[in-house]
C-alpha cells in the first residue's frame, strides 16, 4: 500500500475553497481546480517506499507487471490505464469534447510531425490516447452535456427574442439533426468578431432578464456563464447543450465526441489516462474550430444520470457501470462492518468522508483521512477496509478485466 502525495492543479476556473476543505487545509486564496491521482506524466502522484518520494509513473515503468499485474499489462499496456481526479469548479470550465482513440493517435502523430513542443499552447493532442470520462458528484454539481434536439435548442434561442440569433434558429430548423447541429455550432464559432460580440452582449442581457423573471427556469444556469465569461461566444454555444444538475452520489459518463462543460461544484472524475481536449468556448485557450468539428459527435439526446448499483459477490461495494474497461469506479459507504477489496487489479482508493483503515493480508495497516488516497499494486490478496464511523465513504478506481 502506498499513501499518495498528489498535485493540485491551479487552473483559473478552480474553486478557492472546495479542495482545501476536502483536504482539511486552509485556502490559499488561489483557485485549486483539480487534484490528480495517478501516473499521468503531466502531474504524477508520488509514493515513498522508504527511499524518499518517487513518481508513480517511474515506479510502474520500473516493474509494470509487478505494479499493474500481468493481466492488466497484457490488456492495456505497461502504464496505468486511468487518471483519477477530484475536480472543483468555481466558475465554468471550457466547453469541450474529447477524441476517439484513432483520432487521438492520428492527431498526436500529426502534431509531433509538425515539431510542436509537448506544452505548446496551440497543441490539441498532448498524448495519443482517448479520454472518455466519468464524473460523480460529491455535492450538488451543475454542468452542460450533449446537444439538445435541434427543435428544443431553436425554441430556447427563440425565447430570448434576440434578432442576432435568428440565423442560428433558422439553421436549427433546417436539414437533418446532425446537419442542423453541425452547421449551427460552426456558425457560432466562425461568426465575425464584431457580430459575435454584439450577439453575445444581447444574448447575455436577454438571459439575465429571463432568469430574473423565472429564477428556476431554463435560462438560469446560463447567467453564471454570462457573468464569468462576458463577451464569450461560448454562451451561445452553451445554449445548444443540455443542462444537468447532479446530486451527491449521482454520476455522468461522457464518451468521445460529447460536448460538455462543468459549471459549478465538486466531483470525483475518472478517465482514460489522457489530457486531450478540443475546446469550443468559455476559455482564453486555443480553439481549433476545424479540428473540433471533426471530433464532436452531432447527435442529440438526454444525458443519462448514473446511480450506483450493488456489486454481486462484493458486499458493500457499489458500481457506476460504464461501457469501457480502462477504468472502473465504485464506492464503499462503510457501515461499521469490514469490507474486502479485491487485489487482482491496480487501484487507487480515495476517502471522501470519515476515516478509513486499510489492512493488508500481512497485517500492515494504513489510515486514510478525508481527502487522502492510496495506490494498491495488483496482487492476489484482498485488502480489508474498515470505516471508523458510519458514513465513511471510499471511492475505488481500477480497471475491468
Amino acid at each position: 500500500m502506498d499513501r499518495l502525495v498528489n498535485t493540485v492543479r491551479p487552473y483559473a476556473w478552480g474553486s478557492v475553497t472546495a479542495i482545501p476543505a476536502l483536504l482539511g487545509r486552509e485556502p490559499t486564496g488561489e483557485p485549486q481546480a483539480e487534484l490528480w491521482m495517478g501516473a499521468h506524466p503531466g502531474a504524477p502522484s508520488r509514493a515513498d517506499r522508504g527511499d524518499g518520494p518517487r513518481r508513480l509513473d517511474e515506479l510502474i515503468a520500473a516493474d509494470p507487471e509487478g505494479e499493474l499485474g500481468a493481466a492488466t499489462v497484457a490488456r492495456f499496456g505497461p502504464t496505468l490505464p486511468f487518471l483519477f481526479k477530484v475536480l472543483a469548479a468555481g466558475i465554468p470550465l471550457s466547453i469541450q469534447a474529447h477524441p476517439t482513440l484513432d483520432q487521438a493517435r492520428a492527431g498526436f502523430a500529426a502534431e509531433n510531425a509538425l515539431g510542436l513542443p509537448p506544452d505548446a499552447p496551440e497543441r490539441n493532442y498532448r498524448d495519443a490516447n482517448h479520454k472518455p470520462e466519468l464524473i460523480c458528484a460529491l455535492d450538488e454539481f451543475d454542468g452542460l452535456c450533449g446537444f439538445r434536439p435541434p427543435a428544443g435548442a431553436a425554441a430556447l434561442l427563440a425565447g430570448l427574442k434576440v434578432p442576432a440569433l435568428d440565423p442560428l434558429i433558422a439553421l436549427l430548423r433546417t436539414g437533418t439533426e446532425s446537419e442542423a447541429l453541425r452547421r449551427t455550432l460552426a456558425a457560432v464559432l466562425t461568426m465575425a468578431d464584431a457580430d459575435a460580440a454584439a450577439a453575445v452582449r444581447d444574448t447575455a442581457e436577454a438571459v439575465d432578464k429571463a432568469a430574473a423573471d423565472d429564477p428556476a427556469g431554463p435560462y438560469a444556469p446560463y447567467t453564471r456563464i454570462a457573468r464569468d465569461f462576458p463577451g464569450d461566444r461560448g454562451l451561445i454555444a452553451g445554449l445548444l447543450l443540455n443542462h444537468i444538475r447532479l446530486r451527491a452520489g449521482q454520476a455522468l459518463y461522457l464518451g468521445a465526441g460529447v460536448p460538455h462543460a462543468y459549471l459549478h461544484g465538486i466531483c470525483v472524475e475518472l478517465m482514460a489516462n489522457s489530457d486531450n481536449v478540443l475546446r469550443a468556448g468559455l476559455t482564453p485557450k486555443h480553439i481549433d474550430v476545424p479540428e473540433l468539428l471533426k471530433v464532436v459527435g452531432f447527435t442529440a439526446g438526454t444525458p443519462e444520470v448514473l446511480r450506483p448499483e450493488p456489486v454481486a459477490g462484493t458486499p458493500g461495494e457499489e458500481l457506476y457501470p460504464v461501457p469501457i474497461d480502462e477504468f472502473r469506479l465504485s464506492r464503499f459507504v462503510l457501515d461499521g462492518r469490514d469490507r474486502l477489496v479485491d487485489g487482482r487489479t491496480p487501484q487507487i482508493l480515495l476517502c471522501t468522508a470519515g476515516t478509513a483503515r486499510l489492512t493488508a493480508a500481512d497485517g500492515t495497516a494504513l489510515d486514510l483521512a478525508r481527502g487522502e488516497s492510496v495506490f494498491l499494486p495488483a496482487d492476489d490478496t484482498a485488502t480489508r477496509l474498515t470505516g471508523t464511523a458510519t458514513g465513511t465513504t471510499v471511492f475505488r478506481a481500477t480497471v475491468t478485466l
